[in-house]
């Protein structure tokens, strides 16, 4: 029986491969998970950010990509030290959260995320993402700093201007670009290949490599030449694409074949 307390995905980063993630805007059952790793994913990401998804249905989504061994990461909008270690002490194994602007808020996502001595989130006992192994307060401690993948999203301008400050907060994995929500703040919105934003991955890519932090991006679905640009790049967390968008691309090409069929 494989141990559930290990990151997958995190695991993955460490050994500089890539881990693929799907995130999750509408879907609301536990065989979420099951569906993204049957579609070869590493991860899935519960957007809170974007829709109406409750907590409890955000538990039973990460509990289920658990049990599918597939790593469950919540992307929340909030600094708010309840609403990071709720999340992550309901089953999710990573924390993603939004806009982040400066390495202060960088620090106070760490201190909700982790225990000391990079954070002071408060102790729950046992928890899910660990299986619910009986194990010490010490220990339960040191598996969660080992396994939590925390990752600040780099989405503004003013998040670009201190990406260098942000990535040298200590307890920080991963540099995430909102590569959508950046286009949109430098006036180009939905331009991801455009050479400013090429300029900002590589800025943000230096920052990482400094501070032996990995990277990840979203909002690059559809792009195989940028994704294959990025990989070169460094990054290695890339979300390719949410289930709202590949259920509509799959239908709208089925529709169109068929209505194209003759009908003589």
């Amino acid at each position: 029986m494989r141990d559930i307390g290990k990151n997958l995905a995190k695991a993955k980063l460490r050994a500089n491969e890539p881990v693929l993630c799907m995130g999750i805007n509408q879907m609301r059952t536990p065989n979420v998970g099951m569906i993204a790793a049957s579609c070869g994913f590493d991860a899935i990401y519960v957007d809170l950010e974007h829709n109406p998804t409750d907590l409890e249905t955000t538990a039973g989504i990460c509990i289920g990509a658990l049990g599918a061994e597939i790593t469950p990461i919540v992307r929340i909008a909030s600094l708010a030290s309840h609403d990071i270690s709720r999340v992550l002490d309901m089953g999710a194994q990573g924390i993603m959260v939004a806009h982040v602007n400066t390495a202060e808020e960088a620090r106070a996502i760490v201190a909700a995320a982790l225990f000391k001595p990079f954070g002071r989130r408060s102790a729950a006992g046992t928890l899910p993402s660990l299986g619910y192994k009986a194990m010490s307060q010490a220990e339960i401690n040191e598996e969660i700093n080992r396994e939590t993948l925390v990752m600040p999203m780099i989405e503004t301008e003013e998040g670009l201007a201190n990406v260098e400050a942000i990535a040298a907060v200590a307890g920080i994995d991963t540099l995430h670009i909102g590569a959508n929500d950046l286009s949109v703040e430098l006036g180009l919105p939905g331009q991801v290949e455009h050479p400013r934003l090429r300029d900002a991955y590589a800025r943000v890519a230096a920052a990482a490599k400094a501070n032996g932090l990995s990277l990840g991006i979203g909002a690059t679905s559809g792009k195989p030449g940028l994704q294959a640009d990025l990989l070169r790049l460094g990054f290695r967390y890339l979300t390719c694409g949410i289930d709202v968008r590949y259920v509509i691309a799959g239908g709208k090409a089925d529709t169109a074949a068929i209505r194209a069929m003759s009908l003589d």
